[in-house]
């Protein structure tokens, strides 16, 4: 029964992880659609964390009234700083590296994110590195191979895959269009997108310590990101047209973001952390980019570059890297508690025996 039981919790964790992701591939896909219609990206934001928030916290208010902590001051603060890196600087970065990258892009530098993640818990000892240990060692050189990954593609696009090279000179066409700039600069926001939101996942593990109704701690975040998105978005969105809705598929890519990837996401990202840590939740990453990669084919007709394969395929082996050291970590765990049981189990008898 028991052991029925951890597997029917273990298959729940992947079909949350897994639905997940596929919130966040879609979302990809529809943001682009959205940037691609003319919304404002700071309007954007401000309606995706209102809808959110409108979504998130009745459920919270009703169904979490027991299992609220006290609001102090401490927690206030924190709840403000964890929208600070989740909402406001992860999405606003994530947008602006989705205008000048595709999504599939996107998606393929985020998959650091695991490397990134693991670095940000073991700083804060959320996450055991045992240096003298070789499965600690690959930890850290997958991490660095992850981080290595993301720079091949930040640095190098190169030329499109399946697709034959035109025979006149496009360097120049593509030096002086400014292609290059929009392209580092477009990684560098994704980059900054990945560095927030592995802050976001590490960042509350300790939050939910101290205030463990996850529901309610999703709603805070949206609420406190919406009203920072709607502080910078007074000063650079005046325009009062560029706050009008003008056509059903900006409306419904506004509504989209906001139900799918803002509240939906977001509580299963919250569950997800608060039942399996922060590293399981980014180690699916790969995943998403497949996904992304087949939606923005079918949708956009999106081409894979070289430098993104390279950089894809550098990132995969230093993630899996991670994951051998983390499964090694985790078996050598095992196999010491269970010789410290039985060792334990042994001095018992003896004492008994003793004692007959």
């Amino acid at each position: 029964m028991g052991r029925d039981s951890h597997i029917s919790a273990k298959l729940k964790l992947i079909s949350a992880v897994l639905l997940l992701h596929l919130c966040y591939a879609s979302s990809h896909i529809v943001s682009s659609a959205a940037l691609n219609l003319g919304v404002s990206k700071m309007v954007l934001l401000v309606y995706r964390n209102i809808i959110a928030t409108v979504l998130v916290a009745p459920f919270a208010y009703f169904l979490e009234k027991n299992e609220r902590s006290k609001l102090t001051f401490s927690i206030l603060v924190q709840l403000f700083l964890l929208a600070l890196f989740g909402i406001t600087l992860n999405q606003a970065c994530y947008l602006l590296g989705m205008y000048n990258l595709s999504p599939t892009y996107v998606s393929a530098i985020q998959n650091s994110m695991p490397g990134i993640t693991f670095a940000m818990a073991a700083v804060l000892r959320l996450e055991q590195v045992k240096i003298n240990k070789k499965y600690g060692i690959a930890k850290i050189i997958g991490t660095f191979i992850c981080i290595g990954g993301a720079t091949i593609i930040t640095l190098y696009k190169g030329p499109p895959l399946f697709q034959a090279q035109p025979h006149h000179n496009t360097l120049g066409a593509f030096l002086s269009s400014g292609h290059i700039l929009n392209w580092t600069l477009g990684c560098v926001y994704i980059l900054g997108n990945c560095i927030a939101w592995a802050g976001w996942l590490v960042f509350q593990v300790p939050m939910l310590e101290q205030y463990p109704a996850r529901l309610s701690l999703t709603s805070f975040s949206c609420f406190f990101g919406m009203i920072q998105l709607l502080c910078i978005a007074a000063f650079v969105e005046t325009d009062i047209e560029r706050w009008k809705i003008h056509s059903e598929g900006e409306l419904f890519t506004i509504v989209y973001i906001g139900l799918v990837a803002t509240g939906i996401a977001f509580c299963l990202q919250t569950w997800c952390i608060d039942q399996a840590g922060p590293l399981f939740v980014a180690v699916f990453q790969p995943l998403q980019t497949v996904l992304v990669a087949v939606m923005a084919f079918i949708v956009f007709g999106d081409l894979l570059y070289s430098g993104g394969l390279i950089g894809f395929i550098v990132i995969i082996v230093g993630l899996y890297t991670v994951l051998w050291g983390m499964g090694g970590e985790k078996k050598t765990a095992s196999v010491e508690r269970g010789d410290l049981t039985n060792n334990l189990l042994e001095h018992e008898v003896i004492e008994k025996d003793m004692i007959i």
